[in-house]
């Protein structure tokens, strides 16, 4: 079961990072928004109705892990979501929802034998 550890890992790691909601709602919100629509701390926040502090917590966590980008227009930071990064997070979700079931009889077969 060794191969399939770090992909479960990237996976588990997506799924809590957006377990939060709302981080969820953040990124939801973000993934309407174009780079030149980017939009400042204060206005998420009034969206969201959230504090300040809130959404740049929030946005930390998901510039930390590439997901939202952003860009200083005059005195604020706009956001938008990383494009790219998003696709790479569909595809980890896709892949921890759907399910080999040829592997995993293979490896429940597999542990089944060694244990006889």
């Amino acid at each position: 079961m060794a191969e399939v550890q770090p992909s479960i890992e990237e996976q588990a790691a997506v799924f809590g990072m957006l377990a939060d909601p709302t981080r969820l709602k953040l990124v939801k919100l973000l993934c309407y928004q174009h780079e030149s629509g980017a939009l400042c701390v204060n206005a998420l926040a009034d969206i969201l109705g959230v504090t300040q502090s809130a959404v740049s917590q929030h946005l930390r966590v998901l510039k930390a892990v590439g997901l939202v980008k952003g860009e200083r227009r005059g005195c604020h930071m706009h956001y938008f979501v990383n494009q790219d990064m998003l696709q790479e997070f569909r595809q980890l979700t896709l892949g921890a929802l759907s399910v080999d079931e040829s592997s995993y009889e293979q490896l429940c077969h597999k542990s089944c034998l060694e244990r006889r």
